[in-house]
């Protein structure tokens, strides 16, 4: 199986259709293993799967480190992509900087970690809403000249700041959270990005795996897992998101295909300016996850399941209160 060299634009950043979000195999859902992700991570490489996406903030940096291993010997076959902005610690209350001092160490420090002389993507991890757009994206632009960043990014940037952020420096892609249960930026946002000629990343595409239909309590999470803290995963908005996780099943069955590839097909289908990044550290989703490419959507199709899993049907915020002060800024 391979993606047969299927190929999407960010910009001017040509990327493989899709990507693979490296998240989970450091932080947030349970128990890791270093050698199954490098596993995974080399298979996706035979997969064709070559747009990789990390952060500082992952692992407090273990997984920029653990990329930084599995790119030994393979760094020109992937299109790199990590993340600088949140100063805190895991624990500690949210702390955003985008100051230019910041970004400049913050870069030095994760070209260390990766093992690498430059990263291909740097995206700004959220907007510090005490510094001006301008300054954070002035330093960036920096690091482009110096060669030790090729192309710029936000992450969970509102429509505005993405606006002045590229009358800066041209931004090649806005990394934020689009699925069928997550919509946020289909007004407002998406529009400004076309315009200005800027690519999307969908993380987050299977819903942080809900839209599987492989979580039917909480009890099916890690003790440690950051989804029982999530209001879609809380009592009540649970049983409410399963019953439309249950529609989307139903569709998918009848397809031949199961729900989590349906909803990745959706995400794909909304342009070609669209490189969703589902993760994972297992080979088996992994593979799930690429035969998705291959899933061909008739315009009714696309309504039905849109139908399906309608947003303002699903029950909960996506982040608690505090994590939503930082999105859309």
């Amino acid at each position: 199986m391979t993606t047969d060299g299927r190929v999407r634009y960010l910009g001017e950043l040509a990327v493989a259709a899709q990507g693979l979000g490296c998240m989970g195999m450091s932080h947030g859902y349970g128990a890791t293993d270093d050698a199954q992700s490098i596993a995974t991570l080399h298979h996706a490489l035979d997969l064709g799967v070559t747009f990789w996406d990390t952060s500082d903030f992952y692992g407090a940096g273990h997984n920029e480190e653990l990329i930084g291993r599995a790119l030994t010997g393979h760094r020109d076959e992937v299109v790199l992509a990590t993340k600088f902005g949140f100063a805190n610690r895991l624990g500690e209350p949210t702390r955003v900087r985008g100051d230019a001092a910041y970004v400049r160490e913050a870069c030095e420090v994760s070209l260390r970690r990766l093992g690498v002389d430059h990263i291909d993507l740097y995206y700004q991890h959220r907007v510090d809403p005490n510094v001006p757009i301008e300054e954070t994206v002035g330093a960036m632009a920096e690091l482009v000249r110096a060669g030790k960043v090729r192309y710029l990014g936000l992450s969970e940037a509102g429509a505005a700041t993405i606006r002045r952020a590229h009358a800066v420096h041209p931004i090649t892609a806005l990394q934020s959270e689009w699925s069928l249960w997550t919509r946020d930026l289909e007004a407002e946002i998406a529009p400004v990005c076309r315009e200005l000629g800027i690519g999307l990343v969908p993380f987050s595409p299977l819903g942080r795996g809900f839209l599987t239909g492989r979580y039917g309590s909480v009890n099916a999470l890690a003790e440690n897992d950051m989804r029982r803290g999530q209001p879609r995963f809380a009592d009540g908005n649970l049983e409410r998101n399963l019953a439309v996780v249950a529609e989307l099943d139903e569709l998918a069955a009848a397809k031949g295909v199961t729900a989590g590839q349906l909803a990745l097909a959706w995400v794909q289908y909304r342009g070609e300016d669209v490189v969703p990044i589902p993760g994972t550290r297992r080979q088996r989703y992994l593979e799930e996850n690429v035969a998705a490419l291959g899933i061909e959507l008739t315009a009714e199709e696309l309504a039905a399941i849109a139908a399906a899993v309608p947003s303002e049907g699903i029950s909960g915020d996506r982040y608690d209160a505090t994590s939503l002060t930082f999105v859309n800024h």
